[in-house]
Parts: structure tokens; sequence; C-alpha cells
């Protein structure tokens, strides 16, 4: 059973960590080539779908490694695991605290709403992402060198 859980964890933390480095280095690159109305409503449209979703599988990824966590206590590799389900919280408290209140604002615009400053929003609202990017690596990374 244990075996299962790490293999299901691993698996969906994966596929998380490849949808959001997609957003970060090819669609958020292919949006920002667009014309600039076509740029932002894509954004604002890419917000509500992914902001729909992402918030169940960033919080499903902590659980599964928190589950593990405790399943694999006595096993080798649990200060690993523990250590990825600490950074997939970090992941969560920026996604809560810096990403979700841009991306709540980007999903509602539209070209004739939008503030003036909202290229610059988008902008760091990138940023972050790219530092969440960067901690969900290191979090799967962790949770695949557990599985050795």
């Amino acid at each position: 059973m244990l075996v299962t859980l790490e293999v299901v964890t691993t698996v969906v933390v994966g596929l998380m960590v490849g949808v959001e480095f997609s957003v970060a280095f090819i669609m958020n690159r292919i949006l920002d080539a667009l014309p600039e109305d076509s740029r932002q409503l894509g954004h604002a449209h890419g917000g509500r779908m992914l902001g729909t979703l992402m918030p169940f599988w960033y919080v499903g990824s902590l659980v599964l490694s928190a589950v593990w966590a405790v399943a694999g206590w006595q096993h080798d590799g649990a200060g690993l695991v523990v250590t990825a389900a600490g950074l997939l919280i970090v992941s969560v408290v920026m996604s809560v605290l810096l990403l979700v209140p841009i991306n709540n604002r980007n999903k509602t615009w539209t070209p004739d709403n939008r503030p003036a400053d909202w290229k610059q929003q988008l902008r760091r609202w990138g940023r972050y992402h790219y530092v969440r990017v960067a901690v969900i690596i290191a979090a799967f990374t962790l949770l695949v060198t557990a599985l050795t």
C-alpha cells in the first residue's frame, strides 16, 4: 500500500510541476506574443481555467505528501518526504498570499475594464510564479529521491 501511495503522490506532484512549468515557460510566452487585447484575454481565460483546477491539485499534492510522510515515517527517505511536504506548504501559502489575489483580479479583466497597470500586475504574477515553480520542482525532486 505504501508503494502505491508513493507512486501516486509522485505522479500527481510531477504532473502539477509539468503544468506549472508549461505555464511559466511556454504558455505565458505564447500569450505575451499576442496583440495586446488577445494577450490580456488569453491571460484572463487561463486564470479562470487554471484558477479553478490548481487549488485542488496543490492541496491534493500536499495531502498526499503528508500522508506518505506519516505512513512511511519508519522508512528510508521519510525526511525527504517531510521536507517536500514543507515545500508544498510554502507553495500553497505563496499561492494564497501572492498569486491568487492577482489572478482573481486578472480573470475578470476585459479590454474595456482592465486597469492601466495590468501588464505590471501580470509581470509581478509571473515573477512570483517562477519562484513557486522552483519550490514545487524542489519538492518533486525530493519525492523522487525518496523513492530510491
